[in-house]
């Protein structure tokens, strides 16, 4: 089954500790496509589709990010599934 999860990754600290291109690399490795981006309110916030248990894994990750990351809180939404997505992006 596929799905498409919206998150936000809350913290003490998950900016410029390198915490959208660890997403992609994990999303990448899982085979997911989506995106990535900061937020001004100092968050990150993303996309992800694919296999259930693919996305599962992705989000236990960002839930811990980057060993240099401190996320206090992330939040997920489930999202209508997008039959075009072809990569896993950082935004900016």
């Amino acid at each position: 089954m596929t799905k498409r999860v919206y998150f936000v990754a809350h913290g003490g600290t998950v900016q410029g500790v390198g915490f959208r291109y660890f997403t992609r690399k994990k999303a990448q490795a899982y085979g997911l496509t989506g995106w990535c981006r900061n937020t001004s309110d100092n968050k990150v916030e993303g996309e992800a589709q694919g296999d259930d248990a693919q996305v599962d894994k992705l989000m236990q990750d960002v839930d811990r990010g980057p060993s240099s990351a401190i996320v206090v809180k992330l939040t997920q939404e489930l999202r209508e599934v997008i039959n075009d997505d072809v990569e896993f992006a950082v935004r900016h």
